[in-house]
């Protein structure tokens, strides 16, 4: 059976297998392969029991697409997402699963001009991701109507819980139709939850996943953030900063990984990839040199890459962002085995940033930022590495034939001028600053401030008994503002983040700035991205410090 076959004997039409294929999926995952028969071919409704990075959204967007009506004038589905974030994920991955169907997705969320999104209400949507509040929102101005949506789905149901949103979600409900059907998905499932199903859902059918454990321990975890068009060339200058590069390249598709390791080779890496198309008896060739480390690079993909176990690779870089949290752990715990410390390098756009943060919370695991070199720092290292590999033969036996050829050449010349002409003929390639190119800083986003918002920092969290509904009942009642000019509300155990519109922000601060009486402030602006957190470390320095250990 095909990697095509596979999803063909889940009952998907041709459309949807074409879509399938173009995306670069290779084999669905446990929650696929039990969720998609029961949307697409039974009438019950579906809980699914499985923790962030399962490929959930695939297992309900993918039949829910197909079951859609054409030229439908109303709104068919509605997904409720506990965070803008995860709202704007999920309509993503649906618009990339649509092949050559027409319909259209609208992500809302507070925090966004509801005004646009009344505009495009009125111009007709098929499938609407939104979180709880906005959702409301809508519905109470009469710019949403769910009275004949054929689905209904509750992604994050446990987050939900945790967030407060439980009650709005009723009303939301509430407000649907009760003919539709329901897909509940919860990684946890507490008792609120299971009453919620009960009142809410028919006849169901429960679908669990096991939960596997999250660990990056031994794993020094950076990430760069670079151009789309600059990858391949961040990527090799990464190689050739190692004396002896031995890693594993991942890209999301089949498609991406066959191009890259093409790339590769037209510059003089030796590569190889993996990925599903690869009949077996080549994939244990292709793998048996990669152990036997006479291939050095091996570029691969997630499903390909399942099972593999090769000791001592120096890295693990993800060229391609994962699309979930447990492929990021998958991949980076493929190195730093047998209680040896590995490095694991992601590259990501400046609009990836928010993925990655989730990627970082949901795994609880620290990625620094790197800094790339420099092309003259590359060309230094390299003449470095010659310098040292020429002392090194220098305590070696030389044979007697190269001596005569010495001394034939120093009767020509003086040694300094022989012994350039040989480095010019051995290694004028390999210092040429013309194989690399330069940079282009990354093309950034609107940022926080730029759309009238700020991000503000505050000394309360869970420890204190805040919840994200709590948190924002206190701002509200130290401030006049509406629910859906607070945004971004995320609640840790000692602190917590809010995004307020410019100007309450400013008020808010103020007030607590005459409160604090010499102390620090509850409330003050959080730091940007760039400043917070821990600093950027260069190569040269971990070079350093790598040779400080040593």
């Amino acid at each position: 059976m095909t990697n095509l076959d596979q999803f063909k004997a889940l009952g998907f039409d041709e459309k949807s297998l074409t879509a399938i294929e173009k995306k670069g999926f290779e084999e669905p995952t446990p929650i696929q392969k039990e969720v998609i028969p029961v949307l697409l071919k039974n009438s019950i409704d579906v809980i699914g029991q499985a923790q962030t990075g399962t490929g959930k959204t695939a297992a309900f967007a993918l039949p829910i697409i197909e079951k859609l009506e054409s030229n439908a004038d109303y709104v068919q589905v509605v997904i409720l997402a506990p965070t803008r974030e995860l709202a704007i994920q999920v309509s993503e991955e649906i618009y990339s699963l649509r092949g050559d169907r027409k319909f259209k997705v609208l992500p809302i969320y507070g925090g966004q001009s509801i005004s646009g999104q009344i505009r495009r209400l009125k111009n007709g949507v098929d499938i609407v991701v939104g979180t709880p509040g906005r959702i409301l929102d809508h519905l109470r101005r009469k710019t949403l109507k769910l009275g004949k949506i054929s689905f209904f789905v509750l992604d994050e149901a446990d987050e939900m819980l945790n967030m407060g949103f439980i009650d709005d979600i009723e009303t939301v409900l509430d407000a649907t139709n009760k003919e539709k059907r329901v897909a509940l998905f919860s990684a946890t499932m507490p008792a609120r939850i299971r009453q919620l199903a009960k009142k809410y859902m028919g006849e169901t059918k429960l679908i669990k996943v096991e939960n596997k454990p999250l660990a990056t321990d031994l794993t020094e975890q950076i990430y760069f953030e670079v151009d789309r068009r600059d990858k391949l060339e961040a990527l090799c200058r990464i190689i050739d900063l190692e004396n002896e590069f031995y890693g594993l390249i991942f890209c999301r598709t089949k498609v991406g990984a066959a191009e890259l390791t093409r790339k590769l080779m037209d510059r003089g890496y030796n590569a190889d990839s993996l990925h599903g198309d690869i009949p077996q008896p080549e994939r244990i060739k292709i793998l048996d040199k990669f152990r036997e480390k006479r291939t050095m690079i091996l570029v691969a993909t997630d499903v390909a890459a399942r099972g593999l176990d090769v000791s001592d690779l120096t890295h693990v870089i993800n060229y391609s962002l994962p699309q979930d949290t447990i492929s990021y752990v998958h991949r980076i715990g493929r190195t730093g085995r047998a209680g040896k410390k590995g490095t694991a390098i992601t590259f990501i756009t400046p609009s990836e940033y928010r993925k990655l943060s989730f990627i970082k919370r949901e795994a609880k695991t620290d990625i620094q930022k790197g800094e790339l070199p420099e092309i003259q720092e590359i060309i230094d290292l390299k003449k470095s590495n010659i310098i040292s590999r020429i002392k090194e033969a220098l305590h070696s036996d030389i044979p007697t034939f190269y001596k005569d050829m010495a001394k034939e050449l120093l009767e020509e010349k003086g040694p300094e001028e022989i012994m350039a002409a040989i480095l010019k003929i051995t290694y004028s390639e390999e210092l040429d600053e013309n194989n690399y190119t330069k940079m282009r800083p990354p093309r950034k986003e609107r940022g926080i401030e730029e759309e009238g918002k700020t991000r503000v920092f505050i000394s309360l969290g869970r420890k204190k008994g805040y919840t994200p509904k709590k948190m924002v009942d206190f701002i509200k009642d130290t401030i006049r503002l509406q629910d859906r000019f607070i945004d971004d509300v995320s609640v840790l155990d000692d602190f917590s983040f809010v995004t307020l519109p410019f100007k309450d922000a400013e008020e808010l601060i103020s007030i607590f700035k005459k409160k604090s009486k010499g102390k620090p402030p509850l409330i003050t602006k959080a730091k940007s991205t760039a400043k917070s957190g821990r600093s950027k470390i260069s190569f040269r320095e971990r070079n350093r410090r790598k040779k400080r250990k040593k």
